[in-house]
């Protein structure tokens, strides 16, 4: 037997490969599936099914390339309706891969359909399960996603994700291994470990949802300080539920080069939007004008879901030197598709044509430490809530990234202002929202807080009345 972890850092998602005596199953593929078919050629095994914990909304899912390039069947629990061809299995129904089993658990809450699949081994002793949304390490799936579907409050989502917990989960060996279906980072919980794989045992004694001294109490525990869950969530649950173009197509589109002239002139006359993944330090040095910088080098995919929000928006790239084809895939993963090409020789061809370029006012931290010696302008700190509230510049303004939709519609050209992040990242991102918006006055701090708090500038963990929440 088997048994290996695919995880995805800049997604914080794990996709599993089970293989024994020539047969194999998948869980919770990504949308680009060449990986898994390889795996299975190298081990001279048939993938014979495709599992899905559940309607996933933080990415799109690769069920439907995968069965059509292997013949595998699509798996789902009970309560699933896909819009295509899939087998919906009962609770504690079984399936053999090879000579182990893989054991359906209904496990209702994070989602109606949502289930964990129990591993047994070849001698049917309990092995590991993949919990997908249900068990996190550290957490549990955020029970506020499905609401409208299931038609019930976030509160009674959470009481069904206990008794699944408590019912189906906790009974199980101490000794067995929990795979999660997402790690730290994941917009799908509030509290999870770093670590991607752990033992159930463990998570009995560490995790606070697991620890709650009643239903009442877990209920409260995970419903309190969940953020709003990002506005593309529920496109990608559409297209994981109803289909969507396979991984190749949206390749043999998107990867095509343009000239300047061409990059332009669609430009012009599309709705497209202009995505820049160059590093935030040379986006600052010269860019397109009115293009959004979103750095690969980051958690790219959730941010581009974040800010862009609609999964049906054309976009037009920019990336570095042979970084297109990842671009396309990792934008692919989380449903934007409509890619309508990349400039061919990057922002260096944009300027060898002689065409207009825009740049971003970035300063050294040196220099912002001085400044603020001698100045009263604001200082606009775009980390999460949680971030500033541990320690910020005295004074600062939060306005988190997450919500730059609701808060750049009050700045002002006439009022200059300082820009940062943790370090640099996102407010570059914020940047290139506010040039692209006409509000160009301001200053960004390189290297963010992370460099701020090395300087004498002053520091407070106390939130200021002025601090601007959405």
């Amino acid at each position: 037997m088997k048994v290996e972890q695919i995880y995805t850092g800049c997604l914080a998602q794990g996709a599993y490969y089970i293989e024994s005596m020539g047969e194999a199953a998948i869980i919770d593929p990504l949308r680009e599936v060449s990986a898994y078919v390889k795996k299975a050629a190298h081990d001279q095994a048939q993938i014979k099914y495709v599992f899905e914990t559940h309607f996933h909304a933080d990415f799109v899912s690769g069920h439907l390339d995968l069965a059509k390039q292997t013949g595998a069947q699509i798996v789902y629990g009970p309560q699933a309706n896909p819009e295509f061809e899939a087998y919906i299995a009962k609770d504690q129904e079984e399936f053999k891969i090879g000579a182990v089993t893989i054991r359906v658990l209904h496990t209702p809450g994070h989602t109606m359909e949502s289930s964990t699949f129990l591993l047994l081994d070849e001698n049917q002793k309990p092995h590991a399960i993949f919990s997908g949304d249900t068990l996190f390490l550290g957490d549990v799936g955020r029970p506020d996603l499905a609401q409208k579907a299931a038609n019930m409050t976030q509160e009674q989502l959470a009481g069904l994700l206990y008794d699944s917990l408590q019912n189906k989960i906790l009974p199980l060996p101490n000794e067995i291994i929990v795979y999660p279906g997402h790690g730290a980072g994941s917009a799908c919980g509030k509290n999870m470990m770093k670590e991607t794989v752990d033992t159930l045992g463990h998570q009995k004694e560490s995790n606070y949802a697991l620890n709650q001294p009643n239903k009442e109490a877990f209920i409260k525990a995970v419903t309190e300080g969940i953020l709003p869950p990002p506005a593309y969530f529920p496109m990608n649950v559409s297209m994981n539920k109803k289909g969507y173009s396979s991984f190749e197509d949206v390749m043999g589109t998107g990867n095509r080069a343009l000239s300047a002239e061409a990059f332009e002139q669609i430009a012009e006359l599309s709705e497209a939007l202009i995505l820049d993944t160059r590093p935030a330090g040379a986006f600052a040095k010269g860019f397109i004008p009115k293009s959004i910088n979103i750095g690969l080098d980051g958690q790219f995919a959730p941010w581009v879901g974040a800010l862009i929000v609609d999964v049906k928006q054309p976009l037009l790239l920019i990336t570095d030197p042979d970084k297109e084809v990842e671009t396309i895939t990792r934008l692919a993963r989380v449903g934007f598709d409509h890619i309508l090409g990349y400039l061919e020789g990057g922002f260096e061809a944009w300027q060898m044509a002689g065409k207009e370029i825009d740049t971003v006012n970035r300063i050294p931290v040196t220099q912002f430490a001085q400044e603020m010696q001698n100045t009263a302008d604001p200082v606009i700190d775009v980390r999460k809530e949680s971030e500033y509230n541990a320690e910020h510049v005295e004074h600062a303004i939060n306005k988190p990234l997450d919500y730059i939709n609701e808060w750049t519609a009050a700045l002002r050209n006439e009022q200059h202002f300082y820009l940062h992040c943790a370090g640099g990242y996102r407010s570059m991102m914020a940047a290139s929202i506010l040039k692209a918006r006409g509000i160009h006055n301001f200053s960004e701090v390189e290297g963010g807080f992370a460099a701020i708090a090395k300087t004498g500038v002053r520091k407070t963990n106390y939130v200021c009345p002025n601090s601007v929440k959405p």
